[in-house]
């Protein structure tokens, strides 16, 4: 008997530490970032809230006077901001299968493997073409969600997607006091193009980080987007 469980114990051992409850399936799903939509790079947490980030991702945020959570939006103070390294150990020990090829990858490799999967390239070459959920002045794209352009309301600089707009801004306008009107909220159907933001820089952080026509939730009918977009606009006033 004691043999017996001598054996057992040493088999225990050899197995690999078990991954979260539910094995693979949603594997990749529960250590994504919620900002990038990808699986976490660098990870850090929000000491009050808990809530992790790629490191890169949440350093926008870390920019302004009263940073918020981009996620429950509670504030929280930037000094207590640390690398979670209890995940960063799960993506080395954790695999899940690719979204192409199914092949299992280590999930802390799963972003380079993508990137070179041809099975996921082929998928995102088939994708339905893009329709936004809101009717929009802004041209269609042909080939990348979202890359309607906009100009600089502080210095007038020309062809700045959103994201462009975001570092262009930080770059360059981080201590400009002028207020200023959003040319994404002016270009969307409920926008008002004359209101001014009093801070635009953190307007554009908290409300424009993610992309408006690919960050809704395609199961909302138009009329409740268009609602809920309503609703935040009206609560900056």
């Amino acid at each position: 008997m004691a043999m017996f469980r001598s054996l057992v114990a040493s088999a225990q051992q050899r197995q690999p530490p078990a991954g979260p409850a539910g094995g693979d399936s949603g594997l990749e799903a529960q250590y994504t970032c919620p900002i990038c939509l990808e699986v976490y790079h660098r990870p850090v947490a929000i000491g009050s809230c808990g809530h992790t980030f790629c490191g890169e991702c949440l350093q926008p945020c870390l920019q302004v006077p009263s940073p918020l959570c981009p996620l429950c939006r509670l504030p929280f103070d930037p000094k207590k901001v640390d690398k979670a390294t209890h995940v960063e150990k799960q993506l080395s020990s954790y695999k899940a299968p690719c979204r192409g090829c199914n092949k299992k990858v280590t999930l802390a490799k799963m972003r380079i493997h993508i990137s070179s999967c041809l099975k996921v390239q082929e998928q995102m070459a088939n994708c339905p073409k893009f329709v936004p959920v809101v009717p929009t002045s802004q041209p269609i794209p042909s080939n990348i969600p979202n890359r309607s352009t906009f100009a600089c309301p502080y210095c007038g600089a020309r062809n700045l997607d959103q994201q462009e707009l975001v570092k262009h801004c930080v770059e360059s306008h981080r201590s400009d006091p002028n207020r200023v009107v959003c040319p994404i909220c002016s270009a969307m159907p409920w926008g008002d193009p004359s209101y001014k933001s009093a801070n635009f820089l953190q307007h554009l952080l908290h409300r424009h980080k993610f992309s408006y026509d690919t960050f809704v939730d395609y199961s909302i009918d138009e009329e409740a987007a268009f609602q809920a977009a309503l609703a935040l606009s009206l609560s900056e006033n």
